[in-house]
């Protein structure tokens, strides 16, 4: 098994946190959340070798799959995930564009295949158990790799806050109940990549995150 490696790619106004985890020796991977700005990301894709064999989603909205239909065909690949209670918001991205003043520079998304709790995704030898995380929108997931200890957390968990929950199906509580009940216990030593700014570890949140203590 190679080493589980991951690159962020801050995309768009919104800075968001496109991931590509990769396997360090046979170089394949995935990319996480492509929200934007696809041109760089398959340039960077281009310098580094890097092998796609899919297209990764936390959730639906548009700073987080702005690009992932026209990634998907430069690319020739899967669009796995979110939960299917992120439909609607697919199905809406090119009505969020226009909110953002980005009207006609965003499709709306269409995913191969959507996941549930308890389902596994892979690539190469990783592989990632999908967690059902609502509360910043309905159909947030989170991919942990148990063997790597290590967590891409979309939008649920920051460093030092939570995502936003004034959104489309967000809920405070529902939010707080996803942190503590499927994220915390993974363990202290858990490492993670967020949607937007630096990641962390879940002790360091547990202890001195605002919202949580």
């Amino acid at each position: 098994m190679g080493q589980l490696n991951a690159g962020v790619v801050p995309v768009t106004p919104f800075q968001q946190n496109c991931t590509i985890l990769f396997d360090n020796d046979d170089k394949t991977g995935v990319v996480v959340d492509p929200g934007g700005d696809v041109e760089t990301i398959l340039a960077i894709l281009g310098d580094s070798g890097i092998k796609i064999t899919a297209i990764w989603l936390t959730h639906g909205h548009i700073d987080h799959a702005g690009g992932a239909m026209e990634l998907k065909e430069a690319l020739g690949v899967e669009i796995v995930g979110p939960h299917e209670a992120d439909k609607p918001l697919l199905d809406n991205l090119a009505v969020q564009a226009q909110k953002f003043g980005l009207a006609g520079s965003v499709r709306n998304c269409t995913p191969d295949r959507f996941l549930t709790e308890g389902e596994t995704v892979s690539f190469g030898s990783h592989v990632f158990e999908v967690l059902h995380c609502p509360g910043h929108a309905p159909g947030h997931v989170v991919y942990y790799n148990r063997a790597a200890r290590f967590a891409h957390v979309g939008d649920v968990l920051f460093q030092g806050s939570i995502g936003r929950t004034d959104l489309y199906g967000g809920d405070h509580e529902t939010l707080i109940r996803s942190i503590k009940d499927k994220l915390l216990p993974l363990g202290d030593d858990v490492g993670f990549i967020c949607g937007h700014g630096p990641g962390g570890r879940f002790g360091d949140e547990r202890r001195g995150n605002p919202y949580l203590v």
